[in-house]
C-alpha cells in the first residue's frame, strides 16, 4: 500500500485518515525534520503538507525536501480559507511545491486521494509501465512472476523467500527456470532488486547507506559486494553511471528481450495446471 506522509494540524488528520482508507496508508510527523528522517529510513510514496502548518521557519526543509527526494510528489493541503493561505501557498510555490489541493471546494479531498494514492512515479509503476509492453504474449503466470518482483523485490532479498511468497519450494522455481532455458530467478530478482536501487538513489538526500538498508541489505558492506559482484562497480560508480531510466532498459535488453519466446511459452506458477487449461490456473491460483 501507498505510504504517504503528512504535516498536519491535529484536527486535519482523522479527515486524510477517512480519504486514504483502503487506499493509502499515513504517517503523521510532527515537523518537516521528521518528515526528511522518514524518508530516509522507510518508504514515503508522498507528502501532505498543510499551508496552515507552514511556518517560515519550516520553509527551508520544504525546499531541503524537495530537493533532496524529487522522485517524492509533495502536494500543499488547503483546508479553509484565511489571511495566511494564500500567503503560505506563494511561499511553497517558490521552495519547488508544485501541486495544491483545495479541500474546501467540492471534490477536493477526492482529487487529494487521486493525487496520492497513485503517486506521479512509483517505482513499480514505472518499471512495469516498461516491462509489460516487453512481456506482450506471455502467459498470465509469468507476467504475475515479473509483478511480484516488480513490487517486492524490495523486501524479497532471497529465492527461499520469493518461493515462500509464490507458495512453491526454491527447488521447483528454479527447476522450472532452468528447463525453460532461461536465467536462473536469482538473477531475475537480484536485476530487480538493483532498479529499486536505481531508483532511490535518484534522490540526492538518501545515502547509498540509506538506501542497503531500506532494501534490507545486512550492510551497506554488503550492497557494495552485491554491486561489485553484479557489475564490477562500486557503489559511487553505480549511482553515476546507472541510472534508474539505463538501468530499467538494461534490465529488459539482458534479461527479457533475448527471452522472449521462451517466456512466451514459460509457465513458473503451477505449470501442471495451466497446461488443463485457464479456469483450472485460475481456480489453483486463487486457492
Amino acid at each position: 500500500m501507498v505510504t504517504v506522509c503528512t504535516v498536519l494540524p491535529p484536527t486535519e488528520r482523522p479527515r486524510v485518515d477517512a480519504v486514504g482508507d483502503g487506499c493509502f496508508a499515513t504517517l503523521h510527523a510532527d515537523s518537516l525534520r521528521d518528515v526528511l528522517r522518514a524518508a530516509r529510513t522507510r518508504r514515503v510514496d508522498a507528502l501532505v503538507i498543510s499551508v496552515h502548518r507552514c511556518h517560515g521557519d519550516e520553509l527551508p526543509a520544504v525546499a531541503r525536501f524537495v530537493r533532496e527526494f524529487p522522485a517524492i510528489p509533495a502536494v500543499a493541503l488547503v483546508s479553509r480559507h484565511d489571511g495566511t493561505a494564500t500567503e503560505a501557498l506563494l511561499r511553497l510555490g517558490a521552495t519547488g511545491v508544485r501541486t495544491a489541493v483545495d479541500c474546501t471546494e467540492p471534490g477536493g479531498w477526492r482529487r487529494l486521494r487521486e493525487l496520492v494514492a497513485h503517486p506521479a512515479s512509483p517505482v513499480a509503476a514505472r518499471i512495469l509501465g516498461r516491462l509489460v509492453p516487453a512481456l506482450d504474449g506471455v502467459p498470465h503466470d509469468t507476467r504475475i512472476f515479473f509483478e511480484v518482483l516488480a513490487r517486492l523485490a524490495p523486501v524479497l532479498t532471497t529465492v527461499r523467500r520469493l518461493a515462500r511468497h509464490l507458495q512453491m519450494r526454491p527447488s521447483t522455481l528454479m527447476s522450472r527456470f532452468y528447463r525453460g532455458g532461461l536465467p536462473s530467478p536469482k538473477s531475475y530478482l537480484a536485476g530487480m532488486r538493483l532498479l529499486h536501487a536505481a531508483y532511490l538513489l535518484q534522490n540526492p538526500g538518501l545515502s547509498v547507506s540509506d538506501v542497503a538498508y531500506r532494501l534490507d541489505y545486512s550492510s551497506p558492506q554488503s550492497f557494495g559486494r552485491h554491486l561489485r559482484a553484479m557489475l564490477g562497480v562500486t557503489a559511487g560508480e553505480f549511482r553515476r553511471r546507472f541510472p534508474f531510466d539505463v538501468s530499467l532498459e538494461r534490465y529488459v535488453d539482458l534479461l527479457v528481450t533475448p527471452y522472449r519466446e521462451a517466456l512466451r511459452a514459460f509457465h513458473p506458477l503451477n505449470a501442471g495446471m495451466w497446461d488443463q487449461g485457464t479456469h483450472a490456473a485460475r481456480a489453483s491460483w486463487a486457492g
